[in-house]
């Protein structure tokens, strides 16, 4: 069938389906101007600790994803290089196969309209240890700083979709990265992980006491919060935008205090937070 002579990549990428065909259908094509200029793009900032999505530069979203099909290969080879098993950089580049069954339900149609997340994972900086996703960059400067030191990188952390967030897995999560990025990064010392989340919206803890939410926020010192009036709807309910929410289901405790909290007039918040560790 199409997908076989790229039987490989997509187990790499977890790419299934219906998308491994439309996948297909893109590298059984010669790669455009467009495709060879973002994979370049990629090409030079692999091994930088990059903490910024690429831009467009003119690429679709469909030669996007193909430019990320067509460079996977050599994110794997650079996580290898460096001592990383196969199994873990599987899957931290597995997050591709995600976010495209994500776009077949957000949008229902083959497309990754978060191609600019994984050209981040393409840095090979990136990894998905256990439950949680992990990104190696420099510590934010503070204005007026001086330049950085050896010793400010953090840990950005990242909740992947698929699987629950019981303290047992998120510990394991911690655990691993405390060994592993001292091992794979010596030279980048990290002693602080950060989240940008609407799960750390204090509203959120609050209502929702005892959950699996509220105690993986509850890690976490609250730094500040920002509005994000969507984020909590996207991630809840994989819908874009806050039209027709009156459509939405309200099965759960988590997706009534969502949609409540619309309902009341309220917004929800990105909440900032740090834990040593």
């Amino acid at each position: 069938m199409a997908t076989h002579a790229h039987r490989a990549l997509f187990e790499l990428l977890d790419i299934t389906d219906e998308d491994a065909l439309e996948c297909a259908a893109l590298l059984d094509t010669p790669p455009s101007e467009p495709v060879l200029r973002a994979m370049r793009a990629m090409r030079e900032r692999l091994g930088s600790c990059s903490s910024e999505s690429l831009p467009a530069d003119g690429a679709s979203e469909t030669e996007w994803i193909e430019a990320l099909l067509r460079f996977a290969p050599s994110a794997h080879a650079y996580h290898v290089e460096l001592g990383i098993s196969p199994a873990v950089s599987a899957a931290s580049l597995a997050d591709v196969g995600l976010q495209l069954r994500i776009n077949r339900r957000v949008h229902g149609r083959f497309g990754l309209d978060t191609w600019s997340w994984l050209t981040l994972h393409m840095a090979g900086n990136l990894f998905r240890l256990g439950r949680l996703q992990f990104h190696l960059v420099r510590a934010p400067q503070e204005a007026g700083q001086a330049t950085h030191t050896a010793e400010e990188w953090v840990l950005g952390v990242h909740i992947p979709e698929d699987g629950g967030l019981s303290p047992a897995l998120v510990d394991a999560s911690f655990a691993e990265a405390r060994t592993f990025f001292p091992r794979y990064f010596p030279d980048k010392p990290v002693a602080v992980a950060t989240c940008d989340s609407w799960m750390l919206d204090p509203y959120l803890v609050s209502r929702l006491p005892g959950s699996n939410i509220a105690s993986f926020a509850k890690r976490f010192t609250l730094d500040r919060c920002t509005d994000a009036p969507t984020d909590a709807v996207y991630f809840t309910f994989r819908q874009r935008g806050l039209q027709d929410l009156n459509k939405l289901p309200r099965d759960t405790s988590l997706q009534r205090v969502v949609l409540e909290r619309i309902d009341d007039g309220g917004t929800w918040q990105l909440g900032h937070g740090h834990l040593a560790l």
